[in-house]
């Protein structure tokens, strides 16, 4: 295989050819540190490249190969990991200046089993600073751009593995979701993204153990390597209190499934969120296409009452427990949104927190019996499409005002407090060429029949396809 086609290959493909030793790791890994060399300086998406590392243990894997040793399915894989997830011996800065030069001692537990399934580190993806916000840029390497239109932003904040999935520039990547990070870029950049159920994927090491509304999951260019990266780093661990005991081998079952009669919500605003025209009128494209899959679709939402509420008070909480120290020590080498943020936690009162959990059990009970009557939620990704590179968060849609740095992702952010499994599946593109993404939420629990819808979308629709001009130049 010539290296661009080892590049644009699906990781699902090219794992098996690796295993059937039809190519090499030392040759998948070479045609995607190529693909890196040409493209990543248009787009700053990789911004620590450990080339000569990952090259190495390429060779490592030919050799166990060549020994005939047990390896596990990604034996040999190129994968990029977000700068806020922990790599022993990688810089990982968090995008903060104050950890520019910070070097972990130890892995994060996905590290640690996508590296156990024989996955290879090729680099850190851009985040912005501490993952404060849906726009990628941070003071200590800048922006990511889109790669759809470079004058856009890729969202975020797992905006830099969105990116370098994209353009080829490695098959798998992760990335963590508090209000949309891995579904949000995902949708601006025409690629998959998964925010598992909480405890699918135990978060280790992490400043809350149980909470529920952080969360880190794979992305990639096909909902099968999602599956596919999701049955190596789903499954339990002592260390998370919520981690559920299913296994993860069990999603590398087939994803194919008749979907007729299957009963969807069909959600275009959520309850009356502004909505960019240009986003409705592709979104509204996904609902032809369930109809087609034999899917029973009517326009339905869940009550949502408080969740907006819930999630405020709660991302507060965390950010003062996570960043509270940081912001008391290093007021002014932090960004005013995570400033911000922090003080809110720090305003909270015990009360106010009481009603916030309240209100969680008691939203929790409607969402059960929500999806008693439905098998899953369709509704916008994001409310607007990509937008100018230069602007730090967007301020109004349709004419609605937003007054903080959230107003914008509320379309995601309250599908994070209903503690469901949400995908980020490609839907189509803007007159102008920019890409949208339909979000597929399940039930509780159902992260695999999540994945089998989004497996018949993707194969009934072919949008993600489509790849960026700038990939193939």
């Amino acid at each position: 295989m010539s290296e661009s086609s080892l590049c644009f290959a699906t990781a699902t493909d090219l794992a098996g050819r690796i295993a059937t030793r039809d190519v090499s790791a030392r040759e998948v890994m070479a045609a995607h540190l190529a693909q890196i060399a040409r493209v990543n300086p248009k787009l700053n998406a990789i911004v620590t490249l450990v080339a000569d590392q990952a090259m190495a243990a390429a060779g490592v894997a030919d050799e166990a190969l060549a020994r005939d040793e047990p390896t596990g399915p990604l034996h040999g894989l190129p994968v990029a990991h977000k700068d806020l997830i922990p790599t022993r011996g990688i810089r990982t800065t968090y995008g903060s200046r104050l950890f520019a030069d910070h070097v972990p001692e130890e892995d994060s537990l996905i590290v640690d089993r996508l590296k156990a399934a024989g996955a290879i580190t090729i680099g850190k993806t851009n985040t912005p600073e501490f993952g404060a916000g849906s726009q990628t840029f941070n003071a200590v390497f800048g922006a990511t751009r889109n790669p759809y239109d470079p004058t856009k932003t890729c969202g975020g904040s797992s905006g830099g593995s969105a990116v370098a999935l994209a353009t080829s520039m490695t098959p798998l990547a992760d990335g963590t979701d508090h209000g949309g990070s891995l579904r949000n870029p995902a949708g601006f950049c025409n690629v998959v993204g998964l925010r598992p159920s909480p405890g699918r994927v135990p978060v280790w090491p992490a400043t809350a153990p149980g909470y529920r509304l952080d969360v880190q999951g794979p992305m990639g260019r096909t909902v099968q390597d999602v599956a596919l990266m999701l049955s190596v780093i789903a499954g339990p661990d002592p260390r998370s209190p919520i981690a559920l005991a299913e296994p993860g081998a069990s999603f590398r079952q087939s994803l194919t499934r008749d979907f007729h009669e299957t009963r969807i919500a069909w959600s275009p605003t959520l309850g009356g969120l502004p909505v960019d025209r240009r986003v409705a009128a592709v979104v509204d494209t996904g609902r032809a296409a369930l109809e087609v899959l034999g899917c029973r679709v009517d326009e339905a939402e869940p009550d949502l009452t408080d969740a907006d509420e819930i999630f405020r008070v709660w991302r507060a909480w965390h950010y003062d427990l996570a960043l509270g120290d940081l912001l008391d020590a290093h007021r002014d080498q932090l960004k005013d949104t995570v400033v911000w943020n922090i003080e809110e936690g720090r305003r909270l009162e015990p009360q106010r927190i009481g009603r916030a959990t309240r209100a969680w059990t008691a939203l929790d009970r409607r969402i059960r019996d929500f999806f008693d009557r439905f098998a899953f939620l369709a509704l916008p990704v994001s409310q607007v499409p990509p937008f100018d590179i230069d602007l730090p968060y967007v301020t109004e849609i349709d004419g609605v005002r937003l007054d903080t740095y959230l107003d914008w992702m509320r379309s995601c952010y309250l599908i994070s407090v209903t503690g469901l499994p949400a995908i980020s599946v490609p839907c189509g593109f803007t007159d102008d060429g920019l890409p949208v993404g339909l979000q597929i939420v399940g039930g509780p629990g159902e992260d695999f029949s999540l994945l089998q819808l989004a497996y018949a979308f993707e194969e009934a629709t072919g949008v993600g396809k489509r790849r960026p001009a700038i990939a193939q130049a």
